[in-house]
């Protein structure tokens, strides 16, 4: 059995260790993220370098854009489970991120272009040269 520098840590002490919140970590190894080497005699989770391991991966997955769910099913299909290899899953998950960011980039552009033209249309009302908004049906009332 390894362990992180010849000792188990608890879920608090791998928190520490990767900044990941404890019920998160809960929550990654219930769903097969990450594992237990076993409980303590007080029934705290144990964990090894490897859990260290595994939750950096997953963070290195999260910052690639891959969603936990995506990376869950990336563990079910690991290669120890059915013989094959994750490359080309995980390429396609990849491609998958890389379509979603695009996607989100053009969504940004198109709000950048509303408050471009939101601005000139505004721009007495922006620098305070009017007290009345354009189309406001109150600037008519005196």
């Amino acid at each position: 059995m390894r362990t992180n520098g010849g000792r188990a840590m608890t879920v608090g002490e791998l928190s520490r260790q990767t900044g990941v919140p404890i019920k998160t970590l809960r929550q990654y190894t219930d769903w097969g993220l990450v594992y237990t080497i076993g409980r303590s005699a007080t029934n705290y989770r144990l964990y090894d370098s490897d859990a260290l391991w595994c939750v950096q991966w997953i963070g290195t997955l999260r910052g690639l854009g891959l969603t936990v769910a995506e990376i869950r099913e990336l563990a079910r299909t690991f290669p120890e489970r059915n013989g094959g290899p994750i490359g080309p899953r995980l390429a396609e998950r990849l491609q998958v991120s890389r379509d979603r960011i695009h996607a989100r980039i053009a969504e940004l552009q198109q709000t950048l272009a509303r408050i471009d033209e939101f601005e000139a249309a505004h721009q007495a009302e922006l620098a305070g040269e009017s007290r009345c908004w354009a189309d406001d049906p109150r600037c008519g009332v005196a």
